[in-house]
């Protein structure tokens, strides 16, 4: 049998189709996962190869994208159907002369348990085999590299095509940009074939490849029939066979050399591409057009983001987080905002519904305050509560009105008793919306890139892991990390460490008021991410509210005074909305005045 390569160096290679929507077609009842009808209904799936095989396919995935543990429950399953479906593929492309494709599918849900069971699925193929691997329809990366390392080591001739679902903005679910994508994998000596799968309908995926800096290896497209429509919880695609198979060609001429079908594609529309392909399709890369007349754009002076100048420039930085309100009574936090820039706050944070409770959204909020008071806002934005286009959409918004700082957190989980109304979406984590903010940046996407901020614990346990996962954020495009509060000596130790181990990054040091006995015992039982020392605790016994108050401002001053060196400003956090207990904590860090405590003695 003809080498694959020679077989894509010889022409385009073509492949089958959807094999899930297509058997869930015929089917009242379908399984779950179509994987599992290689064991219930063998031989329809062995009837759907062979229709793409007499349709003109080339090469034929095995329905196993799904076989994992991870989706099928446990391994014992998972083993069955993938020797099954391996099976299934070669007899129907015995003696055909067409390629057969381990097919691997995202595995999700399993944790550190991950990377062991591609390795698992990749050595049973190996046992089976297999010599051609295809991983489709993966958001990123995470994964591929190790398991074609691992199954070049075994099997050097192996042949593994990597394959991403990108919307048509060009984008994977997390938020990862597919020429990215394709740069890295096309650059991995591991990966044969790079290409591009599912999520887009063959004009997006068109318009996509149209833009991209072609690598030396083989690209694969394989689209979606179109964009579903679903009807009693059952998705449906339109036929428009004629028009993918001309869409097709396009690709091809584009330079594609890898194409076939994802969802919603039946063995028509192969057949229909195919007959393309034997009519002939002239490439097309090469085509030259003439450039457009050039066109004079009156630049726009964009206003200066006041808190990145100021940390440029060295100067203590004062960000005050202020809780929005959980009703449309918005009076009593635009006064407090008001107050706390007179005081000399830098910038209003504002928390993105915190504890995944409703409130005023913070972006909104953030637009009022600029246009209103004038002050630099710094909206927290989660990833619980919105995909990829609503995260996009939203920092489009942000962009237009001016806002230019944005902290990225991936946000508390919804609790327990709300789940069955209320879900999470969880598209990004903080990590990778920092990445996505950061690609749409260099993209010229919005007015003016956005300087990115995130989260650091000070109270970590295991603090070597948040530092690892800080740098990983840096790389993300992450400048400036808002720390927990400090109100342990860990804590102070942990900082100090950060600042030797964070080269180049701001950090604000976090700084909570402490008001009472009762709220200190608070804090330390209920609020994640917070410990407070025993001596601090011990201080506030028997004191009335007056006394709280008198405290909660000379231990933060004497925090302040304690982490300054450690830091380039601070993080206030306000308790209770006692703007009062802020502004005075602001006016002696402003003032440089001596703490009334000694921090030392007491934690």
């Amino acid at each position: 049998m003809l080498d694959i390569r020679d077989a894509i160096r010889q022409g385009t290679l073509l492949f089958d189709g959807a094999m899930g929507t297509y058997y869930a077609e015929g089917k009242e009842d379908p399984p779950e996962y179509c994987e599992l009808a290689n064991l219930q209904d063998p031989e329809t799936i062995l009837s759907i190869h062979r229709e793409y095989i007499d349709a003109g396919s080339r090469a034929v995935k095995t329905n196993t994208f799904q076989a994992n543990q991870a989706a099928l429950g446990d391994w014992e399953t998972a083993e069955k159907v993938i020797r099954r479906g391996y099976e299934l593929a070669c007899r129907a492309s015995e003696e055909r002369g067409v390629f057969v494709f381990a097919d691997i599918g995202p595995v999700s849900g399993m944790e550190e348990e991950t990377g062991a069971e591609y390795l698992r699925i990749a050595d049973l193929f190996l046992s089976l085999g297999a010599r051609q691997f295809l991983f489709e329809t993966f958001s990123s990366g995470d994964f591929i590299r190790e398991t074609a390392e691992h199954i070049k080591g075994k099997a050097p001739d192996a042949f593994i095509l990597a394959s991403f679902a990108v919307s048509p903005e060009g984008y994977t679910r997390q938020g990862i940009s597919g020429e990215q994508l394709y740069s890295n994998f096309t650059a991995d000596p591991n990966i044969d074939a790079v290409g591009f799968n599912c999520m887009s309908g063959p004009y997006h995926l068109l318009q996509f490849i149209r833009k991209l800096k072609r690598g030396d290896k083989p690209l694969s497209v394989m689209p979606n029939a179109s964009y579903p429509t679903v009807l009693n919880n059952r998705t449906f695609y339109g036929n428009n066979a004629s028009y993918f198979s001309t869409q097709m060609a396009e690709i091809v001429r584009q330079g594609a050399e890898i194409i076939g079908g994802c969802c919603g594609t039946t063995p028509e529309y192969i057949a229909k591409t195919a007959k393309r392909l034997q009519n002939g399709i002239r490439p097309d890369r090469e085509t030259v057009t003439a450039e457009p007349a050039e066109i004079k754009v009156e630049e726009k002076i964009l206003p200066p983001n006041r808190l990145l100048e100021k940390l440029r420039k060295g100067q203590t930085v004062i960000a005050v987080e202020l809780d929005p309100p959980m009703d449309a009574n918005i009076g009593p936090f635009m006064e407090g905002a008001r107050q706390l820039k007179d005081a000399g706050a830098d910038a209003i944070t504002i928390a993105d519904c915190p504890i995944a409770r409703a409130r005023v959204d913070s972006s909104m909020l953030a637009c009022k305050l600029k246009r209103e008071l004038g002050i630099e806002p710094l909206p927290h934005m989660t990833c619980r509560d919105r995909n990829i286009n609503a995260t996009k959409a939203l920092l489009l918004g942000l962009s237009i009105e001016g806002i230019r700082n944005v902290l990225v957190v991936t946000g508390d989980p919804i609790p327990t008793a709300s789940r069955d109304e209320i879900k999470s979406v969880y598209n990004f984590n903080s990590v990778l919306l920092a990445g996505y903010i950061t690609t749409l940046g260099k993209e010229g996407t919005f007015a003016a890139p956005f300087h990115i901020s995130g989260a650091l614990n000070v109270n970590a346990v295991h603090f070597d892991s948040q530092l690892d996962r800080a740098k990983r954020k840096m790389d993300s495009g992450i400048a400036m990390f808002l720390t927990q509060p400090v109100l342990t000596k860990q804590a102070l130790e942990n900082l100090q460490q950060a600042r030797e181990a964070l080269p180049g990054a701001k950090i604000l040091g976090g700084i909570i008021p402490i008001v009472s006995h009762r709220n200190a015992l608070f804090m330390n039982s209920e609020i994640s991410g917070i410990v407070v020392s025993d001596g601090i605790i011990r201080l506030y016994e028997d004191a009335d509210r007056e006394r709280g108050s008198q405290l909660a401002v000379a231990l933060s001053t004497a925090i302040a005074e304690k982490i300054r060196s450690h830091v380039d400003g601070y993080y206030l956090i306000t308790p209770f909305k006692r703007v009062d207990i802020i502004g005075s904590i602001i006016g002696d860090i402003r003032s440089g005045a001596k703490a009334a405590v000694d921090i030392d003695a007491i934690w």
